[in-house]
């Protein structure tokens, strides 16, 4: 694996995931709030959901 572009891959996800407690702080804490009173199993198909995703568009566009 090429380790520039894995680096760069993270630093992109850094930026993503900080855009949304960096631009709108209220609402993010608001949305932090209600995902931590979802039931374990929500949050177990949401993160499985996610981890296919991503692994789908890697293998697209790899």
């Amino acid at each position: 694996m090429n380790l520039p572009l894995l680096m760069t891959a993270f630093g992109l996800v850094l930026i993503i995931e900080g855009l949304g407690p960096l631009l709108f702080p209220n609402k993010w804490q608001k949305y932090l709030l209600e995902l931590s009173t979802q039931k374990q199993n929500v949050l177990r198909r949401l993160g499985g959901c996610l981890v296919t995703a991503g692994s789908v568009l890697l293998i697209i566009f790899q």
